[in-house]
This record gives C-alpha cells, sequence and structure tokens, in this order.
C-alpha cells in the first residue's frame, strides 16, 4: 500500500514483492549516507549528516562545527552560514531490472522539499534547479540511472539571501518594502520567518528539509482526491472521489470504509488519465468540532488495476461536514456577521495563531505536533491559524487537528510586505499554491484559507495603489501594489478550481475596502501593545466581527530562560534586564512596552527574577482572558453574532523566548493558557465594573456623585438551555470580611450558544461616595441544582491601587487521592500560582484567584504524596 507520503517524515519503503515484471508501484527513500560540506571551500570535507531530513544548521550543530543558535547570542555567530552554498551527496543502488522490463518501467526521484535555490546533480548530469522551498518535484530518472552498481545524488544548495538581494536589484521599479526581515525575503519562496521576525531569530537554513524518494512504476496513482457536499439536512452527502493516474493503467476501484467497514465501493475505467465516481452517502458519520460531537474519519482508497491486478494504491482520511462561512447584515448593527458554522452550529471560534514550531522544522516529531494540538483542544480552543510567514505545515500537523477536531484557518505563504508581480514570479506563486492545496485539500479540519497576513495592511501604511472598485486584474499589475494579483486572481482562480468547497478570504484581516474596519470580515485587534497602546481592560471598545490576531507579551517559563543562558542557573545574566535575556527578546521596544503596561496595572520589581516572571505572565493572562471575556460577551446569538471569533498572536514559539505565545517553545504553559481555557469553558460567567460620574448640574466640579457598576452576564457555548441560580458575594480586601451575599437571579435562563447579560448594579457598599468600592471584591457564582458551573472574581482597578494583603492562612494541600490541590485562604488573594519543580506534574487549572471561605480546586497529574507544591501569588514580594 502506498500512502500519501508528499510531507511524511519518515516514509516506509515498499516490500520488494513485486511480481517479475516490476508493475507494482514501488516507493524507496533515499535517505541513507547523507554526507554534507561547505562548497565555496575547496579543502571542505565531506561530514555525515545528523538525520535525513535535515537542514544545514542540525548538520552543523550534529558534527560541532557550530554552537547551538538558541543558546545566548550564538544566533549573531552563525550569519555566515546563509550566505554560503552548501552540498549534501549520497548514493543509492539502481534496481535490478532486465533489458526488457527497462522498456516498461519509469524510474522517478520525487523531492518533496528542497530549501530552497537547488541544483540536483545525479551521476554528474544536472537534473533538476529548484527556486522554491515548498514546490514538491519529480524528475524522471529513468535514462540516467546505472545498470548497476551505485548511483551518485549531489544537490547544491545556493543562498537564498544573496538570491534574494540579487532579484531585488534586478527589479529596482518594483517598490520593496516589508515588516521585519528584510525586502530580500520578499523575492524569494521560502519561509519568511527565516529572515527573523519580531518573535523569532535570523536563521537561513537551506538542505533536503522533506523526503526524498525512488519510485519505480508503470502506471501510478498521482492523485486521490474529492469534493464534497453535506445536506442540508445533515442526513445526506455527495462525494466525488477524483483521481489523476500517470501510465496505461485502465481501471481504479476506488472504496469508502468508516471504522475498517467498508461503505461504498465502485471500479471506475480512466479517461484521459482521470477516474472519477460519484458516491451518495446516506446518514453519515458528520466530522464536528471538539466538544460539539465526535470526529469519524472516513478512508477512501483507490486502487489501480492493470489486466484486474492492482499495481498501486494511496489512501486518505477524510471527514464528512457542512462547513460555511457566514457572512450576512445584522438588524441591529452595521457590516456584516463573520463567524463559521460546523453542520449548521454556529461556532464561536475562541482559538489561538500558529508560527513553525521550530526554526529547524526537519526535527519536529510527529508526536510534537500532536502535543501542541492536544494543548489547544486541551485549552477549550476550537480554531488555529495558520499563519503566512511560515510554512504549509506538515501532514502530522493537520492529521492531528482533524483528529482532535480543532478547526484550521490556512493562509498562502505571504506575509507582512509588497510582494513583486514580475512573471517568474507569479509562475511560480501559481505552482506553489496549487500544489499545496493539492496535498492539504482532504482534511476535514481546514474551513478557510486566506491570500495572505497583513499585505493589505502594509498596502495601506505606505499608501499604496488600491482601488477596491477597480475589477481590472491585469490592470493591478501595473499600480505599485502589484500582489493584489496574486491575492485576488491567481489564488482565487485556484481555489475555485481545486477547493470549490472551501471558502477563499483575500488575506487576514480583510474587510473589502479596508482592513481596520470593525463591522466587516476579520481584524488584527494591535491596539493594545502595538499601534495606540490602549489599556486591556478596554478591550470591548477594540471589538471586531471576528478578531484574528491580538496579543500580549510575557516571560517564559525559568527553566526556559535558563535553557538559552549559557551557564544556566548560575549564568551572571540571570536576571530580567540582562542582555541575554534582552537578546531573547525580538519585539521592537519590548521593554517600553512591557513596563508600560506592568506599571499601569499592578507593583512589580524585576528581581526576583521568579517573582518578574510571575508578573509578566499575571499581565498577559489578565490582558488575554479580559479580550476573550468581553469579545464573547457580543456573540449574543442568532441575528446578533457580533463577535464570531477571536484568535490570539499566538499559541506557541519557535525558539525559546520572550515573547506573545501563550505556551512556550518546550510546550510549557503560561498562565495565559490557563485563563483562556476558563474563559472558553462551556459556562462561564463575565463580570466587569465601570465608573459612572454625575454632575449635580452641568456647572459643578465639586458636587459630583461617583456610581461604580458591576454588570453580570453568563456565556453558555453549550448546545442546551441552561437554567441556574446567581449568587454574588463581595469581601474586603483589607479584612476579608464578607459584606454582601446575595442571590441575584433564581432559575435564570442561559440560552444556548450565546452569552446573555445577567444584571447590573451598583458595587454593594457600606457608604456612598465613599471611596469604599476601591477595596471590594466581587464574587459572581453560577449554580445548577446546587452544583457550582462557574465562577468569576472581579476586583477594583487598576490592581496597583488595591491594599493587597498576604495571607496567614494560604493552604494548598493536596488531595488524598492526589488528584486535586485545594486552595483556600482568610483573605481574598489575586493570581494564585501553583508551582512544582518535578516536571512531570502538570496541573490542569492556574492563577485562580480565592475569596475567603471557599475551596478552589485545582486537577493535578503526576503527584503524589511525597510532591512538594509551592504557590505564588499578587504581592508576595
Amino acid at each position: 500500500m502506498r500512502t500519501d507520503h508528499a510531507f511524511s517524515s519518515n516514509p516506509q519503503s515498499q516490500p520488494s514483492t513485486a511480481p517479475t515484471n516490476m508493475t507494482k508501484h514501488t516507493i524507496t527513500p533515499i535517505n541513507k549516507n547523507w554526507t554534507f560540506k561547505q562548497g565555496d571551500k575547496e579543502d571542505s570535507k565531506f561530514l555525515p549528516v545528523a538525520q535525513f531530513p535535515t537542514n544545514v544548521h542540525l548538520d552543523l550543530i550534529a558534527n560541532n562545527i557550530i554552537a547551538d543558535p538558541f543558546i545566548g547570542k550564538n544566533e549573531n555567530d552563525v550569519q555566515w552560514i546563509g550566505e554560503v552554498p552548501w552540498v549534501y551527496k549520497t548514493t543509492f543502488t539502481s534496481p535490478s531490472l532486465t533489458k526488457e522490463e527497462r522498456g516498461d518501467i519509469k524510474a522517478v526521484l520525487a523531492f518533496d522539499g528542497l530549501d530552497t535555490y537547488a541544483t540536483v546533480v545525479l551521476n554528474g548530469e544536472e537534473i533538476l534547479k529548484t527556486e522554491s522551498m515548498f514546490i514538491p518535484d519529480r524528475v524522471d530518472v529513468t535514462t540516467h540511472l546505472k545498470k548497476e552498481g551505485d548511483n551518485e545524488l549531489e544537490i547544491t544548495f545556493e543562498s537564498a539571501y544573496l538570491k534574494g538581494c540579487a532579484i531585488v536589484e534586478k527589479y529596482p521599479d518594483h517598490h520593496w518594502g516589508c515588516w521585519n526581515g528584510d525586502t530580500s525575503r520578499l523575492a524569494v519562496r521560502k519561509a519568511q520567518y527565516h529572515w527573523g521576525w519580531d518573535w523569532g531569530p535570523t536563521l537561513m537554513t537551506c538542505g533536503p528539509w522533506r523526503p526524498i524518494n525512488l519510485e519505480i512504476f508503470s502506471s501510478r496513482i498521482s492523485d486521490v482526491y474529492f469534493t464534497s457536499d453535506v445536506d442540508k439536512s445533515l442526513r445526506s452527502a455527495k462525494l466525488v472521489a477524483k483521481t489523476d493516474v500517470e501510465g496505461g493503467a485502465s481501471d481504479v476501484a476506488f472504496t469508502i470504509s468508516l471504522d475498517g467497514k467498508e461503505v461504498a465501493s465502485k471500479t471506475v475505467k480512466t479517461s484521459n488519465g482521470h477516474a472519477e465516481h460519484t458516491f451518495e452517502i446516506s446518514d453519515p458519520a458528520l466530522w464536528y468540532p471538539v466538544r460539539y460531537g465526535e470526529q469519524p474519519l472516513y478512508t477512501i482508497t483507490a486502487s489501480l488495476l492493470q489486466s484486474g491486478s492492482e499495481i498501486d494504491q494511496q489512501t486518505k482520511k477524510f471527514g464528512l461536514r457542512r462547513a460555511k462561512l457566514i457572512q450576512r447584515s445584522m438588524p441591529e448593527q452595521p457590516g456584516t456577521t463573520f463567524f463559521f458554522e460546523i453542520n449548521n452550529i454556529p461556532i464561536f471560534c475562541g482559538g489561538s495563531d500558529w508560527i513553525p514550531a521550530d526554526n529547524f522544522i526537519p526535527r519536529i516529531s510527529k508526536e510534537k505536533y500532536y502535543d501542541w494540538v492536544k494543548l489547544v483542544a486541551d485549552g477549550n480552543q476550537f480554531m488555529i491559524r495558520v499563519w503566512g510567514g511560515g510554512i504549509f505545515e506538515e501532514q502530522a500537523f493537520y492529521d492531528a487537528c482533524d483528529e482532535l477536531g480543532i478547526l484550521v484557518w490556512q493562509d498562502f505563504m505571504f506575509g507582512c510586505g509588497n510582494y513583486p508581480g514580475f512573471p517568474e514570479f507569479l509562475a511560480l506563486v501559481k505552482t506553489e499554491a496549487e500544489e499545496n492545496v493539492k496535498l492539504l485539500r482532504h482534511h476535514p479540519s481546514i474551513v478557510i484559507w486566506a491570500g495572505n497576513n497583513e499585505d493589505y495592511q502594509y498596502q495601506e501604511s505606505e499608501g499604496l495603489t488600491y482601488d477596491p472598485e477597480n475589477k481590472d486584474a491585469e490592470s493591478w499589475l501595473k499600480t505599485n501594489f502589484p500582489a493584489r494579483y496574486i491575492y485576488e486572481k491567481i489564488l482565487d482562480d485556484i481555489c475555485k478550481e481545486l477547493i470549490p468547497d472551501t471558502y477563499y478570504h483575500f488575506g487576514s484581516p480583510w474587510g473589502g475596502k479596508n482592513t481596520t474596519d470593525p463591522t466587516v470580515g476579520d481584524l488584527h485587534q494591535w491596539n493594545v501593545w502595538h499601534g495606540s497602546q490602549e489599556k486591556y481592560q478596554n478591550f470591548d471598545k477594540l471589538v471586531g466581527r471576528f478578531v484574528s490576531e491580538f496579543g500580549m507579551e510575557a516571560f517564559p517559563n525559568i527553566k526556559t530562560i535558563e535553557s538559552f543562558l549559557p551557564l544556566g542557573k548560575d549564568d551572571p545574566d540571570r536576571f530580567a534586564q540582562s542582555s541575554t535575556v534582552d537578546f531573547h527578546n525580538k519585539a521592537d521596544g519590548h521593554e517600553r512596552r512591557i513596563a508600560l503596561y506592568l506599571v499601569e496595572n499592578f507593583r512589580y520589581a524585576p528581581d526576583p527574577l521568579e517573582q518578574f516572571i510571575y508578573s509578566t505572565q499575571l499581565m498577559q493572562a489578565e490582558c488575554l482572558a479580559s479580550a476573550y471575556r468581553l469579545w464573547k460577551r457580543q456573540w449574543k446569538g442568532p441575528g446578533k453574532e457580533y463577535c464570531g471569533g477571536a484568535l490570539v498572536w499566538q499559541i506557541n514559539d519557535c525558539w525559546p523566548v520572550t515573547s506573545w505565545a501563550i505556551v512556550d517553545y518546550y510546550l510549557r504553559p503560561k498562565h495565559a493558557y490557563y485563563t483562556v481555557k476558563r474563559e472558553m469553558a462551556p459556562i462561564s460567567l463575565g463580570v466587569t465594573r465601570k465608573e459612572h460620574m454625575i454632575p449635580k448640574d452641568k456647572h459643578t466640579r465639586a458636587y459630583i456623585e461617583k456610581k461604580t457598576k458591576i454588570e453580570i452576564w453568563g456565556s453558555n457555548l453549550t448546545l442546551k438551555d441552561i437554567t441556574a441560580d446567581v449568587v454574588v458575594k463581595a469581601f474586603d480586601v483589607i479584612s476579608g470580611k464578607e459584606t454582601y451575599s446575595k442571590t441575584v437571579k433564581s432559575d435564570f435562563l442561559l440560552p444556548e450558544n450565546r452569552s446573555t447579560e445577567i444584571i447590573d448594579f451598583d458595587v454593594p457598599v457600606q457608604h456612598v461616595n465613599s471611596g469604599e468600592e476601591t477595596r471590594i471584591v466581587v464574587a459572581a457564582y453560577l449554580y445548577e441544582e446546587g452544583v457550582q458551573i462557574a465562577r468569576y472574581i472581579n476586583w477594583p482597578e487598576p490592581l496597583k491601587y488595591v491594599h493587597l494583603q498576604k495571607p496567614k492562612h494560604l493552604t494548598a494541600e493536596l488531595s488524598k487521592d492526589g488528584k486535586m490541590v485545594e486552595l483556600s485562604a482568610e483573605v481574598p488573594i489575586k493570581g494564585v500560582a501553583v508551582e512544582c519543580e518535578d516536571e512531570d506534574v502538570s496541573f490542569g487549572d492556574n492563577l485562580v484567584d480565592v475569596v475567603p471561605g471557599e475551596v478552589v480546586s485545582i486537577a493535578v497529574k503526576g503527584a503524589n504524596k511525597g510532591t512538594k507544591i509551592t504557590t505564588r501569588y499578587l504581592g508576595m514580594v
């Protein structure tokens, strides 16, 4: 059996049981005996590679030629690598074929990914030159292979950076410009983050980064694909199965199965290298996002038959679902909605943006991809957006999303710049898009493709020509923004042809006329951190129909910082403002912006380092939770889907760094991961407080009554109505005394799949206009049949003004069964974090607020009687 192997990190060799006429398709990995050397030094010797697939940095590290670029400031010392050529070489044996067999058999070398400018020589003869990291290539080498003995395969990789510089100089009339990296990246079809980004290092890789295989066949299946349409009733589905065939085989047998049981099958004749059949499936097993249903995956198998014998087979898994992007007008607000509906269920897509999980992609294992996606699913998130400055991800990534029910927003690989429009570049883009859409189109998790990341924003910032009313595509190429032709013509046409059942969006953000319109399309909301640097408490004023980027930085785990300090715990730069720690934060002005948001909100100090890390993570956690909570409040039900999703920038890192990630490079969650998880829980409560100044008359400055209102709402993301009691309590932050306790609503209805306003009232105080509200903590609870199903603790803000008390009796006890940590205290405490030195111990929640009279339980794994669990909280130091 042959599976679609183009993105596989470990393709398996087929057993050599083919008949003597060699009609069966066999695949042999060319993954042994590889060596490499620097290409411009005559005395350079070939050295063994570290693994295969590989890249040059991994091989140089393994041969102790360079130090790990992730440690200290070593990145600076390895920049030369990206400016010299590198040569990779191996040998492989020719298949044993008779003279008669050679007349019928074709031999092909399949290169799934060469990074980036490669010249391939087989037995002394050039067979291929590449110009893109993203395009798989196939070369007929039937006449190039030796009849017997070893074949020599040599690949020379030129500097992508220098090639890019030369192209920029060749086309001086283009308005070159970008954010992040330098303009040479715009000319090169390579992962753009390799030029450096505001969260990642500059590491210009090269090498055979995806598998190389030798294929022997007389006829083969070159692709299996399909379009699907699930009826609105969800009771039937139509699947048009298609196969492209190379060679003269005449029949294709399609089989569709589920859980190992055949659902349907049909054998059809090929015509002009193509075969297809339409299957009608009754009562289909539907694929749902996580929490809304199961994720059944059908298998489609295409068997290629010649004279009744199977000579090739290809299988793919797929899911049947009805996926729609809903953009419609609303009666009470301007613009249109932007939300996803899966199997007729509107989904509030709380989720994350994704960057490549390493600068050296070949070392990301299938298991690591799964662990990353599982973190997303376990964090109550529904969507992950594959950002346009990285790569079309590995199949293992999308397989994990398929299996775990995570929706995927897939960008094409363009980001933050003005890409050129000369013919050779456009041709490269077209091929790249076609090949990668074909590779990924079977995944049910992918529900939208977008043309680029922030290129329309760059166009706006530079005042480049863009007239949305001009529909003459050819004229776009004559403007100083020719990349519009890529997004609105090339990619649009490809998606219409190859994935007509998946929505294509011109860019992210994209609204039609401008990228900042909060009432149309998606929005990148960077006026917290970047831009006007708004207070994060004001996220409700910064809402959009779908916010596909927003974020706040935080330091990573102390162990992650120690991993990149050359001397670890003993390094003299082990402090918050050290040059090495600053080096591992690539955001412009990060010192000022972290300090700005810290000083606006908390009392803090840079020492000790552990408490400073905690402070930045608390800030990030409060900021992001505020965004999810306030925007989800705008998910108000049918006809009122004022905000349809929020994707935080970002879930992950590509190296150990201080960044916007909510989980660091080593998969260690920051505290924001847990606050986002709570905000996206099936049932949650939201509370905010707002000040209202009421003057006695229009002239007075002295007689002003100040009212501080509490607003409470509930979010029910389940598919059933819930009736619950709403209990509100208040506590004096200094004494810990409970000053208020009341069931403010009994049997209150929270309808399914929306947020509902519950109540607003004055902060409960004993004396009006006394300023007492600044020391009142308000706790809100939801009880269903006496069982607490949601809670939220609201504090006076900014927290730096609050007279936080150090508890005398903060307890963090491990339950008898070792599965829970139980927290309690005699005064209100903000942001209690549980910590454990043992990395095998993990927590299901963290950074919780505690008020007197309650026990907050946190799930724990890997703990035993001897496990030492410590706590940290705001105001502790």
